[in-house]
């Protein structure tokens, strides 16, 4: 008696060579020849891949996209006039719960202090359970994201122990803070950069790409705004 393994090993051959059969019929019966077409170009063409633009361009054309898609932008020098910032967004929504990445420059911020009357989390690995409850009835999420591009207006935020998920797509609001020497000029720029982390090894579990409010025209072609995640994105660029 034939081993499953092998009767299911027969039964894919059986399978592509009915594929293959169909496909030739088709070919025959146009006139075309069996032979793949030749593919002289691959890729981005060569101007583009040398296309590059100052930071200064990078930071005014990713604000402007950034703005397109309905996100809020503001350009400041320092994490200190990022602060004031958040603590304003803070007080003009009123908000109860804030919920951060935690990172060294976001916890030097010490933003309990920043935002009297709200509520500020850090995320904690060990809290998981508790935090990710947390998040869906958290106001702001807030978190130093990865990369930032100016040609889509999109953020790049990759998940770590310290960098819960849950963040960038839960509360009413996310703030991407993004660091002016992060924003690059093209998305392939960035998925080059992910891709290295993968042939290292090295992949975080979540890998998200980014563009403005959460927006789903699905339903009878009516827009909706924060359906599928936050409906209030505000991009502070810092540097």
């Amino acid at each position: 008696m034939a081993k499953p393994s092998d009767y299911l090993a027969e039964l894919e051959v059986r399978s592509k060579q009915r594929q293959e059969e169909f496909l030739t019929n088709i070919r025959t019966r146009l006139g075309r020849s069996n032979t793949p077409p030749v593919h002289p170009f691959r890729g981005a063409p060569d101007f583009w891949l040398n296309y590059d633009m100052s930071q200064q361009e990078r930071i005014e054309l990713f604000m402007e996209n950034w703005r397109k898609v309905g996100g809020e932008a503001i350009h400041v020098a320092t994490m200190e006039e990022a602060k004031g910032y958040i603590s304003e967004v803070a007080q003009t929504m009123q908000a109860r719960y804030l919920l951060s990445f935690d990172q060294p420059e976001l916890l030097e911020m010490k933003l309990a202090e920043a935002c009297p009357g709200t509520e500020v989390t850090y995320w904690n690995p060990d809290r998981k359970d508790e935090l990710l409850a947390r998040a869906a009835g958290t106001d702001i999420g807030i978190g130093i994201v990865d990369y930032a591009i100016a040609h889509t207006g999109t953020i790049l935020a990759m998940s770590s122990p310290y960098k819960g998920r849950s963040i960038s797509l839960l509360p009413t609001a996310f703030m991407a803070v993004i660091k002016a020497e992060t924003i690059k000029t093209r998305m392939g720029e960035v998925l080059k950069e992910v891709h290295g982390l993968q042939e290292a090894g090295e992949m975080p579990a979540g890998v998200h790409f980014v563009t403005g409010p959460s927006r789903s025209a699905d339903i009878e072609n009516d827009l909706t705004i924060g359906v599928h995640g936050p409906g209030v994105m505000y991009a502070v660029v810092v540097g």
